[in-house]
């Protein structure tokens, strides 16, 4: 995960720099102090999809360029053979896999969420982003919070809603929880 986490941190400060954003901007636009922005630049703080979907949204970058480093390239279709998405752990309980990232211009941004269980006590970060939320559980049992409703999806179970309320989730029964999150 770190060296993952570095890499986007340095895609992160390649981009403020060719673009001239003062780091006070971009913290903003991520509802952030300056402090903790810098440390995701430096790959020393742990990164929230949803912040690097506000900065490629407002400054016109492809979400895929700030998690892989790469352009989408596909244009009619991208096909993504089981278990071969690209990857990026966010976080130590969180790992994303990308089931359209060499799509170009996509609509939605799909991808295989696992998230591994934490002690009962463990705080829960809410983020949120804009657009609109998909989740399907395919395995184990997903505890998400949305403002101040919380909610236990079993495996098969899904639910839309809007993403810019703040959410959080959680793998129950100390067993790692697998879904599929198709983000708006």
């Amino acid at each position: 995960m770190d060296e993952a986490i570095k890499q986007i941190g340095e895609r992160l400060k390649g981009l403020r720099d060719a673009l001239d954003i003062p780091v006070e901007e971009i913290a903003e636009l991520c509802g952030i102090s300056t402090d903790s922005y810098i440390k995701m630049e430096e790959g020393n703080s742990e990164l929230s999809v949803s912040t690097l979907q506000k900065i490629s949204k407002h400054y016109g970058i492809d979400l895929d360029v700030l998690l892989f480093g790469e352009e989408p390239h596909m244009s009619t279709y991208y096909l993504t053979r089981k278990g071969q998405g690209m990857r990026v752990e966010r976080r130590k309980a969180y790992e994303y896999q990308s089931l359209a990232s060499g799509f170009r211009g996509r609509k939605a941004d799909p991808f295989i969420v696992t998230v591994e269980p934490k002690p009962a006590d463990a705080p829960v970060e809410k983020n949120s982003h804009q657009g609109q939320e998909f989740n399907i559980v395919a395995e184990g049992t997903l505890e998400l919070t949305i403002g101040n409703k919380v909610l236990v999806l079993n495996e098969g179970d899904s639910i839309y809603f809007d993403a810019t309320q703040p959410h959080a989730m959680r793998a129950l029964n100390d067993k790692p929880v697998k879904f599929l999150a198709i983000i708006f």
